[in-house]
């Protein structure tokens, strides 16, 4: 949510400037063939919600609606001001349909107070009793009764938060919803895109807030928010300047911004993340239901994941399908998804979706035209193609154990050695950095990014399989199961996954400048684990120093094939900076933390033995 978001909030600008110039070839179609209104449309509370609403011109048939809730402005205002794109993919806007914007309860246009990742209630009983799902309830009833020439059948769709309101759009039950696609869904907002296993996501949220709040009260606006400017592009020195979290507030935002300070007073996973969790009421659901998501998503990856997930067990007779590629969070949408820095997918991945998945789910379900879609659709990372399953994670799948074993190695066959460790000394004064740069955002490419700088830091362990002699699919999601014992009474565990080049690998058009791709080091997966969280993140528990302990977590599901020839790595660390925030590696409040609180601590990583670490993965295949 948090990094894209900004830049769909500067996209803004653009849409409303390529409206009025008409520069975009589909801007100029949208106004001979389509004719813009606005509403307001009222709530069962009296609360109305700013809607617009694209009408095709042509009247000889009946149209379906394609309709988005967004938090993020269904600008340009005014009925003779158009958007230059509409719906998921130019597809839709020559195929007809009527296209449906609205300014969720709270933001921008629409009256109401607005609450992040609004609680969904289960019940209710007065007409005060509203949440997104009853306001998509009433959208829909009313645009169904109010817009001519439909065919009685919505489809809803939206990336990241407009994602989530998709996902609520399945809880409004309303019988005209046939079709949804919630695509990088915020799912859970502790779980997504504010903490990591009780990790809080630093650069991504810290320059989100300032630009997304515009307004705090109940006043429809049109007014943007100024976005923060931290003076420089060095986000690794800005962040040490700015030494704690308190000092967001200290020193910045001056208790100004309330969505801020819910995230800083809440840092376990109480019940106020507990009540936006909107997995839990995933009952019940008739729509068919398209869940994307892209394996590089930094923001969302969980939402999609676990939404789809959660659909498939608990609504086995409802119509659920999966589709994951090679994208970063939403870069399915628009561009072409052909490599991600200096990784090359292959070949153009984004339109293959638009074309063969997504417009003709949509066109299936609300237009009644064939469909032949396999339920799982998902791109193999390393073998750069697609594969299609019955299920996710494929059945086909078995788990196996990656062990760490002495000496930096990791093999799949169990441990013949005696019970060893090998420690460093994680300094939060000196962090990892989590990019081999200078940057204030949470650069998409660290996904995919060579991890070779961060090998040779004595604060980083690596542990390596021998050359492959033949091809290994990791298929599902991955657990890292470590025994660690250290010096404090609290530390974060990050885990890379990494595919080894040979020293065949030759660069790529798309290898950047003094970047040479034999043995690179290119990151698959990654995850952080705040170790205080490792029994429960609602009730986080002190470390007792010198003790072996477990620390088991899970990294999210990929689908990547190490090759022949290449080597599967694992990195474990204690800090990833400023991506996550710096912990003190003392058990405590680490929102209310001092400069003089962060303490170097030694942080011993088990290997061999009966207290071997290791990595729990699914293996697609014969090895």
């Amino acid at each position: 949510m948090k990094t894209i978001n900004l830049m769909l909030l500067l996209c803004l600008f653009f849409w409303r400037a390529s409206a009025q110039t008409n520069t975009n070839p589909d801007a100029a179609y949208i106004k001979e063939n389509y004719t813009k209104y606005e509403y307001q449309i009222p709530m069962r509370d009296g609360k109305k919600l700013f809607t617009s609403v694209y009408v095709p011109k042509d009247r000889s048939k009946k149209y379906p609606f394609m309709m988005d809730r967004t938090p993020y402005s269904v600008a340009p205002y005014g009925a003779d001001l158009y958007k230059s794109n509409l719906g998921p993919s130019p597809l839709f806007l020559h195929d007809g349909y009527i296209f449906v914007y609205q300014d969720v309860r709270g933001r921008w246009m629409s009256e109401g107070i607005y609450e992040e990742m609004t609680p969904e209630k289960d019940v209710h009983p007065t007409k005060k009793d509203v949440d997104e799902s009853t306001d998509t309830y009433d959208t829909i009833d009313w645009l169904l009764k109010n817009i001519s020439n439909n065919n009685g059948k919505v489809g809803v769709w939206g990336i990241s938060y407009p994602g989530f309101y998709t996902t609520t759009a399945l809880l409004s039950r309303h019988p005209a919803l046939v079709a949804a696609s919630p695509q990088a869904p915020i799912a859970d907002l502790w779980r997504d895109d504010g903490w990591h296993n009780g990790a809080f996501m630093l650069v991504a949220n810290f320059g989100f807030y300032p630009g997304f709040t515009n307004r705090q009260n109940d006043k429809p606006t049109q007014q943007r928010a100024t976005e923060f400017n931290a003076g420089t592009e060095d986000g690794y020195n800005f962040f040490m300047k700015m030494a704690t979290m308190k000092n967001t507030n200290d020193l910045y935002y001056k208790d100004t911004i309330r969505l801020w300070n819910e995230m800083l007073d809440h840092p376990d996973y109480d019940q106020h993340w507990k009540d936006r969790n909107v997995l839990t009421h995933l009952t019940d659901i008739k729509t068919a239901t398209l869940v994307t998501g892209g394996w590089y998503d930094a923001e969302d990856l969980y939402g999609a994941i676990n939404t789809y997930k959660t659909l498939v067990k608990n609504n086995p007779k409802t119509p659920v399908y999966f589709a994951m590629g090679p994208w970063v969070h939403g870069g399915w949408a628009r561009g072409n998804g052909d490599h991600l820095g200096d990784v090359s997918f292959g070949g153009p991945t984004g339109p293959y979706y638009r074309e063969n998945i997504e417009f003709k789910f949509f066109s299936h379900y609300l237009k009644g035209t064939e469909l032949d879609l396999a339920p799982v659709n998902v791109f193999e990372t390393g073998s750069n193609q697609w594969k299609t399953f019955r299920k996710w994670p494929p059945e086909a799948a078995k788990e196996k154990n990656l062990y760490f074993l002495p000496n930096g190695k990791l093999s799949f066959d169990p441990p013949k050695t005696n019970a060893s460790f090998t420690s460093y000394i994680s300094d939060p004064n000196k962090p990892v950095p989590f990019i081999n740069g200078t940057s204030m955002d949470m650069d998409r490419e660290y996904m995919t990014a060579d991890q070779r700088f961060a090998a040779t830091r004595p604060d980083v362990l690596t542990y390596q399989t021998d050359v492959l002699a033949d091809d290994v699919t990791l298929a599902g999601n991955i657990w890292a199961n470590l025994k660690v014992a250290i010096s404090g009474t609290d530390a974060d565990f990050v885990v890379k996954v990494i595919d080894v080049y040979p020293d065949s690998i030759r660069n790529t058009s798309f290898t950047g400048i003094n970047v040479v791709l034999s043995h690179y080091e290119q990151m698959v997966r990654s995850e952080a684990m705040r170790g205080k969280y490792r029994n429960s993140f609602s009730k986080p528990e002190p470390f007792v120093p010198g003790k072996i302990t477990p620390v088991n977590f899970e990294l999210q599901d990929i689908l990547h094939t190490f090759k022949k020839g290449h080597r599967i790595l694992v990195q474990v660390q204690s800090t990833w900076f400023p991506l996550i925030d710096r912990n003190p590696q003392q058990f405590m409040n680490i929102m209310k933390a001092k400069p003089e609180d962060f303490k170097k601590a030694t942080i011993k990583v088990f290997e061999g033995g009966n207290e071997a670490s290791f990595l729990k993965v699914r293996v697609l295949g014969e090895m």
